[in-house]
C-alpha cells in the first residue's frame, strides 16, 4: 500500500468494539508500500466482570491504554455503530466505543471511525462480506502465515487496513475532510472520514 510518495511510517491501532462478545484489537504498521502486523487479539471479559458494566468497560479501557503505551500507534481507527442494531445493543456498543475514544484522547491520539460496510468494501471488496471472508482477505493482504483468530481480531486488523487505505486516498487526492462522528480529537486536530476504495494485493506487501 503506497501511503505517500516517500517512506512515511504509520502505525495504526484498529479496534472492533463489541457489545457483548470479545473486543478485537490489531496493530498494523505501514512503511511505503509495505505493511506488517505487530500484534492482534481479542479481549474476553470474565463472567464476574460481565456482571458489572463498569468493570467490563474498565477492562477495555485498561487494554487500550496498555496497547497504546506498548506499541505507540500514531492513530486509532475504530468501527462505528451499525445503525440497524437494536437500541439496547447500540447503547452498549456506544459505551464500549466511548471508553476507546477516552483512552485515545488521554494519550493525545487522533481517532477515525469507519462504518462496517465501508471496512468490508475496502478490505474485502464487498460490503456484505462475512467474517470468514474478511479473515481470509486480511491474511492475504498482510501476508500472514496463519488465519487471524478469533474473527474479532481479524475485524480489528481490517479496521486498521481500512484506515490506511482511506488515509492514502486523502493524501493522494487531497480529499476534503469532514467531522468524524463519534471521534474525540485532542487539541487542534480534527477527525476525518473518506470513502473506502477496495484494497488489492498489488498495492500492499509484507514489511520484513
Amino acid at each position: 500500500m503506497n501511503i505517500s510518495g516517500n517512506l512515511r511510517r504509520v502505525r495504526v491501532l484498529g479496534i472492533d468494539p463489541a457489545a457483548a462478545g470479545p473486543t478485537g484489537y490489531g496493530i498494523v504498521e505501514a512503511e511505503g508500500r509495505a505493511c506488517r502486523v505487530l500484534h492482534y487479539g481479542a479481549l474476553r471479559v470474565g463472567e464476574k466482570r460481565k456482571e458489572s458494566v463498569g468493570a467490563a468497560l474498565e477492562a477495555v479501557h485498561t487494554l487500550i491504554c496498555d496497547l497504546i503505551q506498548k506499541f505507540s500507534p500514531n492513530v486509532v481507527a475504530v468501527e462505528s455503530i451499525f445503525s440497524a442494531l437494536n437500541v439496547k445493543t447500540a447503547l452498549r456498543l456506544a459505551e464500549v466505543r466511548g471508553v476507546v475514544l477516552l483512552a485515545a484522547s488521554q494519550h493525545q491520539l487522533e481517532v477515525f471511525s469507519y462504518a462496517p460496510r465501508e471496512i468490508k468494501a475496502s478490505v474485502g471488496g464487498y460490503g456484505n462480506a462475512d467474517k470468514r471472508q474478511m479473515q481470509i482477505m486480511v491474511r492475504a493482504l498482510l501476508a500472514m502465515s496463519e488465519t487471524p483468530e478469533p474473527a474479532d481480531a481479524a475485524d480489528a486488523l481490517a479496521v486498521a487496513l481500512c484506515h490506511l487505505q482511506a488515509d492514502e486516498s486523502r493524501r493522494r487526492f487531497g480529499a476534503a475532510s469532514s467531522p468524524n462522528a463519534g471521534g474525540i480529537i485532542p487539541r487542534t486536530n480534527s477527525a476525518r472520514t473518506a470513502a473506502a476504495t477496495p484494497i488489492t494485493s498489488s498495492r500492499i506487501s509484507p514489511l520484513r
